[in-house]
């Protein structure tokens, strides 16, 4: 019997517009550490990378060694993400409404943020309803986008092959994540001016195009 295929979500800048306030938050903590930063270089450069990854690059583009100083700037920004979240967090502008059009899909969200940021966007945005516990982060499996075994392990802790998955992920590093693994990938590109899908993803600019994108991709799949 055929069933409705998975729906793996990214978390910021699809499901919740949190980038700027991750933005904002990176070019307020970082410049004490000695790591020039602006808001609007994460949004350029950055976007959906590892903080890891940006600290590294950013330590060696600088020449700012970190040694025992990461352990506290990550705390530091993740303290303030958090207030920063809970205060101001929504969701992007109609993905509720996509998400209620999409009755009987299974949907997780797969994140390079810890679980902890994860389920703090859910709730703070209102979305946590659509997700429950199936909330799945790169810290836990040890896996970071572009790496597709993230995508991949979420899927089948979901109870899905990789060919029975859709990948909806706004970043160029999730939708490579997802074409590398097998899985179809929905781009939800909100800046077609900057922006370029890459091939084999399937482009909308607005959530209110996710279930439409859905639904003709579910027979092939199912």
């Amino acid at each position: 019997m055929s069933r409705l295929p998975c729906l793996l979500f990214d978390s910021d800048g699809t499901l919740v517009d949190s980038e700027i306030l991750l933005a904002e938050v990176l070019g307020e903590v970082l410049p004490q550490f000695q790591l020039p930063f602006t808001a609007a270089q994460y949004l350029k450069e950055f976007r959906g990378v590892r903080f890891l990854t940006i600290i590294e690059t950013l330590a060696v583009r600088h020449r700012v060694p970190m040694d025992d100083r990461y352990s506290t700037l990550e705390a530091m920004m993740r303290d303030l993400m958090d207030q920063r979240m809970r205060a101001e967090l929504v969701a992007i502008d109609g993905m509720r409404e996509a998400l209620h059009a999409l009755p009987g899909y299974t949907k997780a969200v797969v994140s390079n943020g810890p679980e902890r940021k994860i389920r703090c966007a859910m709730d703070s945005a209102g979305l946590a309803e659509f997700f429950g516990d199936n909330l799945f982060s790169a810290y836990t499996f040890n896996l970071w986008k572009p790496d597709p075994d993230l995508y991949k392990q979420a899927g089948l802790a979901m109870g899905f092959k990789p060919e029975q998955c859709v990948v909806i992920d706004d970043a160029a590093v999730g939708v490579t994540a997802g074409l590398a693994a097998g899985m179809k990938v929905i781009h939800l590109n909100r800046f077609p001016d900057v922006e370029t899908t890459p091939d084999g993803a399937i482009a909308i600019h607005h959530p209110s195009e996710l279930p439409d994108a859905i639904a003709q991709l579910s027979p092939i799949l199912s």
